[in-house]
């Protein structure tokens, strides 16, 4: 195994990982935004009122990109599996 084989496999497991992790990432980004705005124009103070949004709206991220994601994973373990006996020699 060479160093340019390790930091392909690197650099491969950070974009699966930055893939999976953008929807999540970017419905909360963009849910919290719009509600910190509402706060903001509102004046209302509510901790509570910023976090139930958000996890109704990352639940429903998950349930729309949860089988995309389940398929990138699965394909980026076979690809794995399948370079297994180049990377062992």
């Amino acid at each position: 195994m060479t160093d340019t084989m390790v930091i392909e496999l690197g650099l491969q497991a950070m974009s699966v990982a930055a893939k999976l992790s953008a929807p999540v990432l970017l419905t909360a980004l963009a849910v919290g935004f719009a509600i910190s705005l509402f706060q903001s124009v509102t004046q209302i103070q509510e901790a509570t009122l910023s976090f139930v949004p958000k996890a109704v709206a990352i639940g429903a991220a998950l349930l729309l990109t949860g089988n995309w994601m389940l398929r990138e994973m699965m394909t980026f373990t076979t690809q794995l599996f399948e370079k297994l006996p180049a990377l062992l020699s």
